[in-house]
């Protein structure tokens, strides 16, 4: 039998019992309602408990802990369970083209090519899609170096915004509008002395610029094909 309410409490016109069972139950409840009340007060426009987990699921903290998950499901060549965390699925990708280091780059990258050859360059589109209609395009760009030496200066070109960038793949092969990659969601990696750069955009609809750099980390964990 359960146990009868110590008193209750009315909201919105409904009484809401307030169980005292080892001093815990009606104290986290009426904390609840309290806190749901206050928010509802100040126009913050949550009404749920459950809406206030929902937001902390949300948090940048959720994000980070995805993000990692997901780079090592990507490490492991599980691409569609890294973009399931995310709330998203691939629609399609592009076969994996080869392109020429230099006439692929421009700015201060293209610079860099031109007094450290690389040995190749491979690159993909991927487009993912969410259950509201956006989609997110994807760049992943694999560019290989004789030595771990120019490897690693190339990648701390590469993470350094404004210095040039090499150019992905046109959207127009997914069947998408032309999208153009500012560079602002981006990830890289390093194997050796392969470097792995991944930029990623919105390419219908629109989608949070947190996911976005989420997407683009996760997916420059992705293995050389």
């Amino acid at each position: 039998m359960a146990d009868e309410p110590d008193s209750w409490i009315t909201k919105n016109g409904k009484r809401i019992p307030i169980y005292n069972k080892r001093g815990n139950a009606g104290a986290v409840l009426l904390a609840g309602v309290v806190a749901v009340g206050a928010l509802s007060a100040g126009g913050a426009g949550v009404s749920t408990i459950g809406e206030l987990a929902g937001s902390a699921s949300s948090s940048g903290q959720s994000m980070s802990v995805r993000k990692s998950e997901g780079r090592k499901d990507a490490r492991r060549g599980d691409s569609d369970a890294a973009w399931r965390r995310f709330g998203m699925r691939e629609r399609r990708r592009t076969p994996t083209q080869q392109a020429e280091c230099i006439a692929s780059s421009f700015g201060q990258v293209q610079e860099y090519f031109l007094n450290h050859r690389c040995t190749s360059m491979d690159k993909i589109l991927i487009a993912l899609d969410d259950d509201a209609g956006n989609t997110a395009l994807i760049s992943v760009v694999w560019t290989s170096f004789g030595t771990t030496r120019d490897a690693d200066r190339f990648k701390r070109l590469m993470d350094k915004h404004g210095t040039g960038d090499i150019r992905p793949l046109p959207a127009e092969l997914l069947a998408l509008p032309p999208t153009t990659f500012h560079g602002h969601n981006y990830g890289s990696d390093q194997d050796r002395t392969t470097i792995t750069t991944a930029e990623a955009e919105s390419a219908t609809g629109h989608l949070p610029p947190d996911l976005l750099d989420a997407l683009a980390k996760t997916a420059s964990a992705l293995p050389k094909p």
